[in-house]
């Protein structure tokens, strides 16, 4: 069994059990038997998306009906930050129905919800969640990721990276920022030398992305930088690697000079 497949059946009324232990202490009159019954009965016959759909639309009918509130209830059971470098499909899998949750139903309350994507992702990812935002409040968000660089936690930065991802796996494919690539490669450019591997990684993984859908612009974007400086190599050289593996000239010459 793949463990995109196993990770399914993480979604299900243990999962809501767990989550209603969680918020009846800030919101005693949480429904646990009815929220319990209901993802019961609706998961059963879904994927790993539809579960978590389900189970983030079950907390918006059983929580408060005011976004704001239903979500300082869901911030208050994020529980402890994740200290390692290990990412969403390690830790934190209890909290995917609660980025979803944002994803959702928070387009219309910026703020709050940027603030909340900044916790979640200490915790577990808001890579998928931020992805609306972006494409409904682009320079909004901008200010936010560019503050967001220099965060001290590494899952913060390396959300920079990630929730901008043009190609990001399993997400809908998405334009470059605004448009331009450019936008995305300045973010790229302060990460270029994060002192986590983890957060080096994502960006080798988006300037991958980025060689596929504006190539010309990416590479421009590599010939600009200080290729003699040994600390960005490895992240450009995986950066290349769909392109090398072509044989494009232009990367493979660019490998040369590395």
């Amino acid at each position: 069994m793949s463990e995109r497949k196993a990770l399914k059946y993480y979604f299900d009324l243990e999962l809501a059990h767990r989550l209603s232990s969680l918020i009846k202490p800030y919101f005693p009159r949480f429904p646990t038997d009815s929220f319990v019954q209901s993802v019961a009965l609706k998961t059963e016959p879904l994927e790993l998306k539809g579960r978590v759909a389900v189970i983030a639309d079950e907390l918006r009918n059983t929580l408060p009906t005011d976004y704001s509130e239903a979500l300082n209830i869901l911030l208050r059971i994020l529980g402890p930050e994740n200290e390692t470098e290990q990412g969403m499909f390690t830790n934190g899998y209890f909290l995917m129905p609660i980025a979803f949750f944002v994803e959702r139903y928070g387009l219309q309350h910026f703020e709050i919800s940027m603030h909340a994507m900044y916790e979640i992702t200490k915790r577990h990812t808001s890579e998928y969640t931020i992805r609306p935002y972006l494409e409904c409040y682009p320079d909004e968000c901008l200010k936010y990721l560019n503050t967001w660089l220099h965060d001290t936690n590494p899952h913060v930065r390396r959300l920079v990276s990630e929730g901008t991802r043009t190609r990001l796996p399993w997400a809908k494919r998405t334009q470059a920022i605004k448009g331009n690539p450019a936008n995305n490669l300045d973010l790229l450019f302060t990460l270029l030398k994060d002192p986590s591997y983890y957060v080096r990684k994502s960006v080798a993984n988006h300037l991958n992305d980025l060689t596929k859908d504006y190539r010309d612009a990416t590479l421009d974007w590599i010939h600009r930088l200080d290729l003699e400086d040994d600390s960005i190599n490895w992240v450009i050289r995986r950066g290349l690697r769909s392109l090398t593996s072509s044989g494009d000239p232009a990367a493979i010459e660019l490998l040369e000079i590395l």
